[in-house]
């Protein structure tokens, strides 16, 4: 008997279980190895242009230039991307942990991509109808942040994967947590959370506390729709959700949770310091950076820039311009109001200031609506938003209508009524709060007019202090830079000085005659004539300077000659066209206000002309010295000369035009100074020096219009100047003018004549000499000064 098969005796479901088997084998076998052959096809696909990661290694991100003031202040800083770049160990403990519970809690335990982390956000997603999470790991967003594009696609998430896995294999997890946390945007224009804990908080990383690191934790999902500034509730809400996460992680407890939520957090706007500080200074600055070593180093090097900035000497420059502007404003009367509009649209356009105006305080600038003119009692009611307040008539008398053709139109106003009605708009200043609960306020306008000053230290050419303008905000043009206007009487001192190296004294006699210039080839007539139309005979160089008079530096210069003339102010500096007749011994060419400063600074200078320092050196973003400024100078003019022109200043302030600068010398310090006004008054100049300070002042309309009757440089630029220097003299030590140099001789002479006195002398005076050049004739008697000593009497 034949024995069984033993395929026979297998129940058949154990064979069919068998072939199952090796079937789902096989096909997961090859499933897996196309998936693997997928993956590794996708892998090479994806990777083969990407970045390598070693560049994370060394982090260069691009960095801050940064402005200094002579003192070491921050005054400005120029970036494409506001980064502070610090290591974690300057970051507070609470402000690391927000970060990693709201981004990625489980970050020192994944390798790069975090599966839990993303089946968590699609489920809170699928539960809240929104993404409220996000699923990317900190690593892939130093990927994204690091090495791509922002764009939203599954080949980027891809690449993202691939090179956050690289990273970690590259770098230690508290090196990827310390790229992040310096490289993430906050908002704001603030790149990484030391900008931004200034940019919210006004502190550094270090400081942050609880409530406000949870803020900051809060903001990387999008900047800007959580922005504590524009949107404080959704940033509130944000940071319960931090909160939360880290109780949930065991970071924080639930009482400091609460406590958190509970802190009221001050958020201000990050101050522009750039144009809060000194923003005409550092513009200029900023031009010659960009033009000097490019854009990228500028906005992206960390350049440390250090200049000669004197940040107490800037604000008295503002203060002085504002003034200055003001009060001539004022003399010029009152244009009207902003608008008029009508007492049916009072409550809106109350409502409307009321919008704009918060928290006012003293010496707040807003407008007002006129509720109620009192003319009885001088008052003027005015509302402005929530608040009242009233103008009285003893500030506000300024304010008469400017019209010339009017009889006494310098008379001040007698009634309120006389400028104002109920309905009109207009600017006030709030000056103080009165126990009636009202405002005492001032009737204010916005100067027409323009100024610019620029102050320089003695002896070093260091620029410390510059206003271009009334207001960076209105016009970033600088005007005591890039403008170029007559200069007027203050173009003088340089013939002057030329005349005396050509053989001039101070002495000298030139007859103050009507004189007549005919130019024939251009069928040309010109009569220079004085300010005071009128001429004044023989007269004194000394004297001539110190009235400023027309006529005789016209004949001093037609003496000496202008191609020497213009030869000789090419050496202090004056490098701007200049014409080529005799109106520019008045001033007719244009010059801008560095150049005249410049230029005084040579006689302040003992006859060097120096370089004008506003950066003092520059350093790269790791220390090294890319540029340093030291004070250089070059001998132009001699000593003698220079002492001669400073003597000469000097009387143009005790005794001439210059007169206001004489509280300076009452005070300790000696000054010497030069007015400059152009025939039509469009613009007024005083430029001038003491042993400390060398400072210019110009005042004059964009439009080159007229300043106002009588607003010459005495008037209009001398009080700016005056203002200015009196406050960076004061609690100085005062110091004296160099003493006159071996080749200077004191003289007594007549008084009239410039001669030696005799004993008909009606009067003398000591007078300052080259030697050489000191007289040896006495002076004739009385009235006998001959006709041929006015060699310029009979014309040209």
């Amino acid at each position: 008997m034949t024995s069984p098969s033993p395929k026979a005796d297998r129940p058949a479901p154990r064979r069919l279980l068998r072939k199952t088997g090796k079937w789902l084998f096989f096909s997961l076998f090859f499933l897996i190895l196309g998936a693997s052959i997928t993956l590794a096809a996708a892998y090479l696909y994806f990777s083969k242009d990407l970045p390598s990661v070693a560049s994370l290694k060394s982090y260069r991100p691009p960095a801050i230039s940064t402005v200094y003031a002579q003192d070491g202040t921050v005054v400005a800083e120029f970036f494409r991307e506001r980064r502070i770049v610090i290591p974690l160990e300057e970051m507070s403990e609470q402000l690391v942990q927000a970060f990693l519970s709201a981004e990625d809690s489980r970050f020192f335990e994944h390798r790069g991509i975090d599966p839990l982390a993303i089946t968590r956000a699609l489920v809170k997603a699928a539960q809240d109808k929104s993404i409220t999470q996000g699923g990317s790991t900190i690593t892939q967003q130093v990927a994204k942040n690091f090495f791509l594009t922002p764009e939203r696609s599954y080949a980027r998430k891809i690449r993202e994967a691939i090179l956050a896995y690289r990273i970690e294999t590259a770098l230690e997890k508290e090196a990827i947590l310390h790229l992040y946390m310096n490289q993430i945007f906050l908002g704001h224009g603030a790149y990484g959370v030391e900008a931004a804990a200034q940019n919210y908080f006004g502190t550094s990383a270090r400081d942050l506390s609880l409530a406000q690191a949870s803020i900051l934790a809060g903001l990387p999902q999008a900047p800007s729709r959580y922005s504590p500034f524009r949107h404080p509730e959704r940033a509130k809400e944000r940071q319960l959700y931090v909160l939360s996460r880290m109780v949930h992680d065991g970071v924080i407890s639930q009482e400091e949770a609460k406590k958190a939520r509970n802190e009221k957090l001050e958020i201000h706007p990050r101050q522009n310091i750039y144009i809060e500080m000194a923003p005409y200074y550092t513009e200029h600055v900023r031009q010659y950076v960009l033009n000097r070593y490019g854009e990228k180093a500028l906005y992206e090097d960390g350049l440390q820039i250090h200049t000669a900035l004197d940040l107490s000497i800037q604000r008295n420059a503002e203060k002085a311009i504002h003034k200055g502007l003001d009060d001539l404003d004022k003399r010029q009367g009152f244009r009207g109001p902003l608008r008029h509009v009508g007492i049916t649209g009072i409550e809106a356009a109350v409502a409307a200031i009321g919008e704009t105006l918060d928290n006012p305080g003293p010496d707040t600038l807003t407008h007002g609506i006129v509720v109620d003119v009192d003319n009885q009692n001088g008052k003027t009611r005015v509302r402005f938003g929530k608040h009242t307040g009233e103008i009285p008539l003893s500030s506000m008398r300024w304010a008469r209508r400017p019209n010339p053709e009017v009889a006494h139109y310098n008379v001040r106003l007698q009634r309120p009524g006389q400028a104002l009605k109920t309905g009109d708009e207009i600017l006030v200043r709030l000056v103080k709060k009165l126990e009636n609960g009202l405002w005492e306020l001032r009737l204010e306008q916005i100067p027409k007019a323009q100024a610019a000053l620029l102050c320089m230290e003695t002896g070093n050419g260091k620029v410390r202090a510059i206003m271009g303008g009334r207001d960076f905000r209105a016009s970033q043009f600088n005007r005591a830079i890039q403008s170029r206007r007559q200069v007027g009487s203050a173009f003088k001192p340089f013939v002057y000085a030329a005349a005396l190296d050509k053989g001039y004294t101070p002495a000298s006699i030139i007859v103050d005659t009507a004189f007549v210039f005919r130019d024939q080839e251009r069928d040309f007539t010109w009569k220079p004539r004085n300010y005071q139309e009128t001429f004044y005979g023989p007269t004194m160089l000394r004297e001539a300077l110190n009235k400023s008079r027309n006529v005789i530096t016209v004949k001093v210069l037609q003496d000496i000659g202008i191609d020497y003339t213009l030869s000789y102010v090419r050496k202090l500096g004056l490098t701007s066209p200049i014409n080529r007749d005799l109106s520019i011994a008045l001033g007719s060419s244009g010059h801008s206000l560095l150049e005249l400063v410049n230029a005084y600074a040579v006689f302040a200078n003992e006859g060097r002309l120096s370089d004008p320092i506003f950066v003092t050196e520059i350093r790269d973003r790791d220390g090294k010295l890319l540029e340093k400024n030291r004070p250089f100078s070059e001998k132009v003019i001699s000593d003698e000369t220079a002492f001669l022109m400073t003597s000469l200043l000097e009387s143009a302030v005790t005794n001439g035009t210059g007169w206001r600068a004489r509280t300076i010398i009452q005070k300790g310090w000696p000054v010497a100074a030069k007015t400059g006004s152009t025939n039509n008054l469009q613009d007024a100049w005083f430029v001038g020096y003491s042993p400390a300070y060398i400072t210019g002042v110009w005042v004059g309309m964009d439009e080159e219009a007229n300043l106002g009757e009588g607003e010459t440089g005495s008037r209009a630029a001398a009080p700016i100047w005056v203002d200015f220097m009196e406050a960076v003299h004061e609690n100085r030590i005062p110091k004296t003018f160099p003493p006159p140099p071996p080749g200077i001789v004191t003289v007594n002479i007549d008084a009239d004549t410039g001669l030696l006195p005799t004993a008909e002398s009606r009067s003398t005076t000591f007078e300052y000499f080259k030697k050489g050049h000191e007289p040896v004739d006495f002076s004739p008697r009385s009235g006998q000064i001959e006709d041929e000593k006015d060699f310029f009497k009979q014309g040209l």
